[in-house]
């Protein structure tokens, strides 16, 4: 009666003569067939043949009722085999999740089925985050947890273990996140209760672990762009991290993937990888190439063509994989190099990081607007930008706490 096809998967109301009720009727199911498999999801209507056969043209009251419900059915399956076509690879282990059916879930098939969903969307960075994740959930627990044993006394107990671990307060909140991201999914599927919910206010609060503020100043970077040990390898990496610092403070996942064409009008134009998935909109940062990048791209750069790399680390022809590898080897070059450096100035423990935190403090030092820095990070609000930004210098803090007992600068009367 009803039908709905889709990538492989097809969707039909049927009645179930394989086996009569003690009462002679046949139940009506909701019949998904994918890859030759069938599965039968209940309507909770019972019919003859005969009345089957009438119910399409019947004007019959109670069989325009029973109709109404089969189609109702219908569409429920039909909306989330359609979501999921669209969204994720098709399975009947998540039509049953969102169905209602898995009371049997445990955490450890969400994180199974959202690192399954990312490595085939080749989000490869997201992917290796849930499986580091859950990793960690199984040394906490070598058997599979419930969903309903997901409570805020055993996220306490799974804090306190990450704890003992040494995992710092903004890898702890990561963590909590990845789990508060999969429960919520479960409660919008109906896989888990309102009242089994266990976060928000008055329940598991996840602390917004707020990492070190690392960020130089303006001498401090000079330093960096003056220094030479002689080794042209560490000159290049130097580069690098300097070509950061001045391209908005950009992610090496953008930095390695930066081809000519993406220069216009004298700016870099670049969207950031690390939101491309989990925004509505496409971002656009732009960044001034100042002549210091010019010099850097001359130095280090591939030949200037559009369809070329601006420097000479992927091929083009990376699958998703090989892709993350390079730019967590480029990654680990580049701070190992700006380690050293940092120690050979007294300046300290130097990364990519300490770039993108330098650019955005060094621009408020400045007084430059927080809402400029904001779009130029590419960050969605100007709450996330604040995180960035770090304390003024000490000398700055002692200079206004003087200003407080500075009676001679104090007007008359």
């Amino acid at each position: 009666m009803y039908k709905y096809a889709k990538d492989g998967v097809t969707v039909s109301s049927v009645l179930d003569t394989r086996r009569a009720k003690k009462n002679g009727l046949f139940p009506v199911k909701i019949q998904v067939t994918y890859k030759r498999v069938q599965k039968y999801y209940p309507t909770g209507k019972e019919l003859d043949r005969e009345a089957w056969q009438r119910l399409l043209r019947t004007r019959s009251g109670n069989l325009l009722e029973v109709r109404r419900d089969i189609g109702s059915s219908f569409d429920r399956i039909k909306r989330h085999v359609q979501e999921l076509t669209e969204k994720e690879p098709f399975s009947f282990d998540a039509l049953n999740r969102r169905l209602g059916r898995g009371k049997g879930d445990t955490l450890n098939s969400l994180f199974r089925h959202r690192i399954s969903r990312l490595t085939a969307e080749q989000r490869i960075g997201n992917m290796l985050w849930y499986d580091n994740v859950f990793k960690s959930l199984k040394r906490f627990s070598s058997r599979a947890i419930p969903l309903t044993n997901v409570t805020v006394a055993w996220l306490r107990r799974y804090e306190k273990f990450l704890t003992g671990e040494q995992k710092s307060p903004v890898t702890i909140s990561m963590h909590m996140r990845a789990i508060r991201a999969l429960l919520n999914e479960a409660r919008k599927n109906g896989n888990l209760l309102e009242t089994q919910y266990p976060f928000g206010q008055g329940k598991f609060e996840i602390q917004e672990g707020e990492g070190r503020k690392i960020a130089l100043n303006l001498r401090q970077i000079k330093q960096i762009v003056d220094f030479s040990n002689h080794n042209p390898t560490t000159a290049c990496y130097r580069d690098l991290w300097f070509f950061i610092y001045l391209c908005n403070g950009i992610n090496v996942a953008d930095l390695i993937r930066l081809k000519y064409s993406d220069i216009v009008d004298g700016e870099i134009c670049f969207v950031r990888q690390k939101t491309a998935h989990t925004t509505r909109t496409r971002k656009e940062i732009r960044a001034i190439v100042t002549p210091e990048m010019r010099a850097i791209l001359d130095r280090w750069g591939n030949p200037p063509a559009p369809s070329n790399y601006l420097f000479p680390f992927l091929n083009g022809n990376e699958n998703a994989m090989e892709l993350k590898i390079k730019t967590q080897n480029l990654t680990r070059q580049i701070n190992r190099h700006m380690h050293q450096i940092g120690l050979a100035l007294g300046i300290g423990p130097i990364s990519t990081y300490t770039a993108r935190h330098s650019f955005a403090t060094i621009l408020k030092r400045q007084g430059a607007n927080i809402s400029y820095i904001s779009e130029s990070l590419g960050h969605s609000n100007l709450r996330t930008t604040a995180c960035y930004l770090a304390s003024f210098e000490k000398d700055e803090r002692i200079k206004n706490a003087r200003l407080l007992t500075d009676f001679k600068k104090s007007p008359k009367g």
